[in-house]
């Protein structure tokens, strides 16, 4: 089972908690005999910091163990079951480019015969950059790439608009190419941020969201004695939004965005979903 999950929101101090309020979500057992690796990307103090382990032979991966100690308010987590690429750091999602982190789940298919086109499409100045061999990296350099064709890839406050048609565009290019094989069409979730905001692509239909806001959902979700410990000043403008991908049923409290569907998630604003 893989497992990927993403949020963000405006305290630092809670996006630890979060996660602990939802470890049941975030868990992932392994296969019998085939190990997992795991990764977290995060930003910390202007920085942009990846914590990975590409070989994890627990039966049970649990995200929020390997998160406890972040202090942060956006993160993108992943499990990986590799199928394309060994299990060696540089196949371990997230991955990152600047300001930029990228996981997904899912296979291209046929991507050993695509993986040179998907490449020769590319810019030299990011093709140069991809480290290792999966799909997924390949992927997020084709984004990365059409993000700079259409002049947004250094700027910080892109609008999540341009985000998305870079993501249609790439996921439109790599299933045109893979059709050209003889392939159907390619399935997966995606999870991309710069830390400004967090976008998600659901194209498999089992991605939940939850968003929690202001001082009765964060009391609900912390409770009396995880309040008292946390002493959170301000708690009225407190605001996080949790998504998690591959999930099997809706928790309570969660919503189920459309297959197809893009999902727009901010600091503070109402989830936005639109059509892929």
């Amino acid at each position: 089972m893989a497992r990927m999950f993403g949020f963000i929101g405006n305290r630092a101090d809670l996006g630890a908690r979060v996660l602990e309020a939802n470890r049941a979500l975030l868990k992932a057992r392994r296969p019998d005999g085939e190990p997992l690796g795991w990764g977290l990307g995060f930003y910390q103090s202007g920085e942009v910091l990846l914590r990975r382990r590409p070989i994890d032979d627990r039966a049970e991966i649990d995200l929020v163990e390997a998160a406890e100690d972040i202090r942060t308010d956006v993160m993108i987590g992943h499990v990986r079951r590799a199928s394309v690429g060994a299990l060696r750091t540089e196949n371990t999602h997230p991955f990152r480019y600047r300001a930029w982190l990228f996981a997904q789940t899912g296979t291209i298919v046929g991507f050993e015969r695509l993986r040179a086109r998907l490449l020769e499409s590319q810019p030299e100045f990011l093709r140069r950059n991809v480290r290792g061999e999966t799909d997924s990296e390949c992927f997020f350099y084709l984004f990365l790439s059409f993000l700079h064709d259409a002049g947004h890839l250094d700027d910080a406050h892109v609008q999540g608009d341009h985000v998305a048609a870079a993501l249609r565009a790439s996921i439109a290019l790599v299933d045109r190419l893979s059709a050209e094989e003889g392939h159907g069409e390619n399935t997966g979730d995606i999870l991309v941020t710069n830390g400004e905001q967090l976008i998600a692509v659901n194209r498999s239909g089992s991605v939940v969201l939850r968003r929690w806001k202001g001082r009765f959902e964060i009391e609900e979700l912390l409770g009396e004695d995880g309040l008292r410990k946390a002493r959170i000043p301000s708690i009225e403008s407190s605001c996080f939004s949790l998504l998690a991908c591959d999930v099997d049923a809706v928790p309570p409290g969660f919503q189920s965005p459309p297959p197809r569907s893009i999902v727009h998630l901010g600091r503070s604003d109402e989830p936005r979903v639109e059509p892929l």
